[in-house]
């Protein structure tokens, strides 16, 4: 573990979970899951398809109420909190990347900005902005509509407007899912950016070895439980993939770092 993941790991929680619940259908979708998100680290929820990564992100973020169980933010239930408060404290980057009308791009990521209108912060928005285009790189897209943009394009914009709303959390469903390589390494180093500036940093992610990559911890999901959580390395092994993936691998230390290979 390096120094950032040392500090993380003795840094108070910003957030707390305990017991998280949620039912759809009949379906038990979460089953009593208890985390901690914590300042100056990345978390990577990981696990197949109907796991339950996306619910959990939602129901830590605020955006669903759970059956069962408590989120505390700031020693306070986040249900106690108004969308404005919430929107203050913790930026949210959904799957769903559309919008039903042809905003500029520019407009988007100055959406962000809408928490901070009459305060203070208002005076940071140029700026903000600014280094929110640059970070995601789609500077050169502010004059375009974004109903006209690829999947890869929108993704990046929404990422772009997440990062001007300027929060000490950040929930990411997904960021890399329409990107090319080079954008997929991008949004994993702005994620690490982020935690070295002392943020909080959740990531739904797919692929093992990006969360490998860029995770301080891991949280492990199967069938809506929470498996293991901790360093990449000691629980993304062959034995634990392989048993909620039903799929044997090979993992190789790269660096520190697991590298999940399919055995094909």
């Amino acid at each position: 573990m390096n120094a950032r993941a040392d500090a993380a790991a003795v840094a108070t929680p910003v957030l707390r979970a305990d017991g998280l619940t949620v039912t759809l259908d009949g379906r038990t979708v979460l089953d009593d899951i208890s985390l901690e998100v914590r300042p100056g680290e990345v978390l990577a929820l990981v696990g197949p398809n109907g796991a339950g990564k996306s619910t959990l992100l939602s129901v830590l973020s605020g955006e669903r109420v759970p059956a069962a169980g408590t989120v505390v933010l700031e020693d306070r239930d986040i249900r106690s909190f108004s969308p404005l408060e919430l929107a203050r404290r913790r930026s949210v980057l959904t799957q769903d990347n559309s919008l039903s009308f042809p905003f500029r791009v520019i407009d988007v990521i100055t959406m962000g900005r809408a928490p901070w209108t009459r305060t203070d912060e208002i005076a940071k928005d140029s700026a903000a902005i600014a280094s929110a285009a640059t970070r995601a790189d789609v500077t050169h897209l502010a004059g375009r509509r974004f109903t006209e943009l690829s999947g890869g394009e929108r993704a990046r914009v929404s990422l772009a407007r997440v990062l001007a709303q300027d929060t000490p959390i950040v929930f990411l469903d997904e960021p890399t899912a329409a990107l090319d390589l080079r954008h997929q390494e991008d949004v994993l180093r702005i994620a690490r950016d982020l935690a070295v500036e002392g943020n909080a940093v959740v990531v739904v992610v797919h692929d093992l070895s990006l969360a490998g990559a860029v995770a301080d911890r891991v949280a492990l999901l199967s069938g809506g439980r929470l498996v293991a959580v901790g360093a990449p390395a000691s629980v993304l092994t062959a034995d634990a993939i392989s048993a909620v993936y039903g799929l044997a691998v090979q993992v190789v230390d790269v660096d520190g770092r697991p590298l999940i290979v399919p055995q094909r």
